[in-house]
């Protein structure tokens, strides 16, 4: 099975940042890396007017559109899927998943920390989260897993080849 960490933080913290980065560390190192993003609230990827979104419109349950370089898939469901449903079917092909967001998943967890966005940590504040395996933060923390300097991508990429790739 595909290998899978979530990056977890409050709103504004910087996680896509973060995970821009860290992606381009582990392809840079040779391997092959798949990402989700959480969303909360409702997306559109396509846009009316469009081929793909007539017919996904018209009714289509689920509605893929392809080309040389890449494809999507519009999938209707009455409720998001669990991750690891996901992770299993549609990443097979990669070496690691990184997911943006997921922080009530029971996958491992990275919490991204920045000390002016809040003093407080969401897997080690009112709750506890055991999926937790390191925080990534600007500042010095007094914890029972591994704090990574936010600032060091190329140091989160190392712990996440090291916990699962290796």
């Amino acid at each position: 099975m595909t290998k899978a960490v979530s990056f977890v933080a409050k709103s504004g913290t910087g996680k896509t940042t973060l995970l821009e980065k860290v992606i381009g560390e582990i392809k840079g190192r040779g391997y092959r890396v798949g990402v989700i993003k959480h969303d909360a609230h409702r997306f559109d990827i396509d846009h009316p007017g469009k081929d793909s979104y007539r017919l996904t419109a018209a009714g289509a349950d689920t509605m893929l559109i392809s080309s040389p370089e890449k494809l999507a898939v519009v999938k209707k469901h009455r409720e998001s899927p669990p991750i690891e449903e996901l992770v299993a079917a549609y990443f097979g092909d990669v070496d690691i998943v990184l997911t943006e967001g997921f922080k009530k998943s029971g996958m491992p967890k990275i919490e991204v920390h920045r000390k002016e966005r809040s003093a407080t940590l969401l897997c080690r504040g009112e709750q506890h989260d055991d999926t937790l395996i390191a925080v990534a933060s600007d500042e010095a923390l007094d914890l029972d897993v591994p704090v990574l300097d936010l600032n060091d991508p190329a140091q989160v990429a190392d712990f996440v080849v090291k916990t699962f790739l290796r």
